[in-house]
């Protein structure tokens, strides 16, 4: 049997592990009213985190409480900031609202607790939404809200635990994703995309790097992988939260959800707010795992600015399309030894438009590409273009498990002149009547494929399968114009034998076509006569 498997992640139906987070959505969602789903998503995730910091500041609040006469004093900053918790002021504490979530003031009360938090801890500074107090927000709703949210429990260690709040959190980001259809999608990447990607790359230590980071989802994902890895599962207790965090998003208010989504779970890291492509925040970064979902086919990236940009070393990517400006852009930020998995568009394995061919075709002979999956359809909120994985290796030489992205004890056997070819897209069940996901069984199948494949110690040996993956040469490469779909490689999957000796089976398929071509006659007989009768025969 292939290596260890992954932890098994909850089922959509329980992606809280408590069981209520739908029920949760469906009474924050009526409690929307007309309001934009891309306006409501800021109120309610919002109000999630400051509940969240404010119950993390109580617990250790009642804490110092008792411990007073030993010189303990709750309302010291410094006791909580010790403990990595955010100091939350009188004026921003839950209960405080909670009181007030009746009165017609409640919305500039939830401002002013919000302007409190930033003012009081400069990691949150312009994080924050703080227009709670506008007109159209409307404030009986409001305090329905946070109602609401106070019921969500936190407080106890089971909960805590379980990650409840992280959990609603993730859960309400996909479900806005989804009210909001394709402008929604860009900042959610589903989950089981973001865990296929993190388990095939295993980013257990160093830097960890997405230049379209979205609401953090990668790293995210992570760092609870290392966490479910920490111990045992045939790990060899490798697995230590030993990485640092880079991303950086475009959009001021998606980068805002990526800040909200890493504090809500205590994980530090750099998110940057900028263009990558015309203010590159990190210009000096090599990364040891690049982990990224671009925005497809984007036609206005402003290409024809950057025309002699010292990324583009493998061909001057297309002033209409930014596929390959991602790709140059995330082989440049790669170290030495990085690796990098990511969504694109199909037509990038493929497409021959301006130059787009010339640049796949450099890329695949200097050797870094690794592997290329075939992804499922119906998988994103934000678009119906069917979507593949890109997997790219600076180093595909044999080396040692203790360089990024492997693991001690063994080493990567040599992959240099193959790549691996993934056709994914039967995989995955539907959850809904338009959306799919690879289920956990799926995930392990495709990310243990590549391991076996890569040769890691304790993957199994790996096997081209028909129809699922194939290990070809860069000679095959070459012969298919460097196309790298892998339906071209992976070939037709195997029939099952049925069992019928094959002179047997060929006579009863004849005779069948005997019977089948005196039926067809019949019926041409029959049809003939009818027309002849109303006057159109021959």
């Amino acid at each position: 049997m292939p290596r260890r498997k992954s932890n098994p992640q909850p089922t959509p139906t329980t992606a809280a592990t408590v069981g209520y987070e739908a029920e949760l959505w469906k009474m924050a969602d009526a409690l929307r009213g007309s309001m934009d789903a891309a306006e409501y998503k800021h109120v309610v995730l919002g109000l999630i985190f400051l509940k969240y910091i404010s119950d993390a500041f109580e617990e250790l609040h009642r804490k110092l409480e008792a411990e007073r006469a030993q010189g303990a004093d709750p309302e010291d900053p410094d006791e909580y900031r010790a403990h990595n918790i955010f100091w939350v002021p009188p004026e921003a504490r839950w209960a405080h609202l909670k009181a007030q979530a009746r009165q017609p003031t409640i919305g500039q009360l939830v401002d002013n607790a919000m302007a409190g938090i930033e003012r009081d801890n400069p990691a949150l500074k312009g994080v924050l939404p703080k227009d709670y107090a506008r007109p159209a927000l409307d404030k009986t709703r409001l305090g329905q809200l946070i109602d609401l949210i106070s019921n969500i429990r936190v407080g106890d260690e089971e909960a805590r635990a379980k990650d409840v709040l992280g959990r609603v959190y993730e859960y309400f980001l996909s479900q806005f994703a989804s009210a909001e259809g394709k402008k929604g999608g860009e900042f959610y990447t589903p989950r089981c995309v973001v865990k296929l990607l993190v388990e095939m790359l295993e980013p257990y230590h160093g830097r960890v790097y997405d230049p379209c980071c979205g609401s953090s989802g990668m790293f995210v994902q992570s760092v609870e992988f290392i966490r479910a890895h920490a111990s045992g599962n045939g790990n060899g207790g490798r697995a230590k939260a030993d990485i640092s965090i880079y991303g950086q998003e475009s959009n001021y208010t998606t980068w805002r959800l990526a800040k909200m989504n890493l504090a809500i779970r205590g994980i530090e890291g750099q998110i940057a707010h900028g263009d990558t492509f015309h203010n590159d925040k990190f210009p000096d970064l090599k990364a040891d795992f690049i982990l990224a979902n671009p925005p497809f086919n984007v036609s206005d990236w402003g290409g024809e600015r950057l025309r002699d940009d010292k990324r583009w070393q493998y061909g001057v990517p297309p002033v209409g399309n930014a596929n390959f400006a991602w790709v140059q852009h995330i082989v440049y930020h790669l170290s030495p030894t990085g690796v990098a998995g990511f969504v694109l568009a199909n037509g990038s394995m493929s497409s021959n438009q301006s130059g787009e061919g010339e640049i796949r075709k450099n890329l695949i002979e200097a050797g870094l590409v690794d592997c290329m999956v075939a992804l499922p359809g119906q998988l994103f909120y934000s678009t119906q273009i069917p979507a593949c994985l890109w997997f790219l290796a600076r180093d595909r030489s044999s080396r040692p498990y203790g360089a990024a992205g492997a693991a001690p004890g063994g080493k990567f056997r040599d992959r240099r002149g193959e790549i691996l070819f993934i056709d994914a897209r039967k995989m995955g069940r539907m959850v809904d009547r338009t959306h799919r996901e690879l289920t956990d069984e799926d995930i392990a199948k495709i990310a243990n494929t590549y391991h076996a494949w890569r040769g890691e110690k304790d993957a199994g040996e790996y096997q081209d399968v028909p129809g699922f993956c194939k290990s070809a040469t860069l000679d095959e490469v070459r012969k298919h114009g460097y196309v790298l779909t892998p339906g071209r490689y992976v070939g037709a999957e195997a029939q099952e034998d049925d069992g019928e000796p094959f002179e047997e089976k060929m006579a009863r398929l004849v005779a069948q076509l005997r019977e089948q071509q005196a039926e067809a006659a019949r019926l041409d007989k029959a049809i003939a006569a009818n027309l002849k009768e109303l006057g159109y025969g021959g």
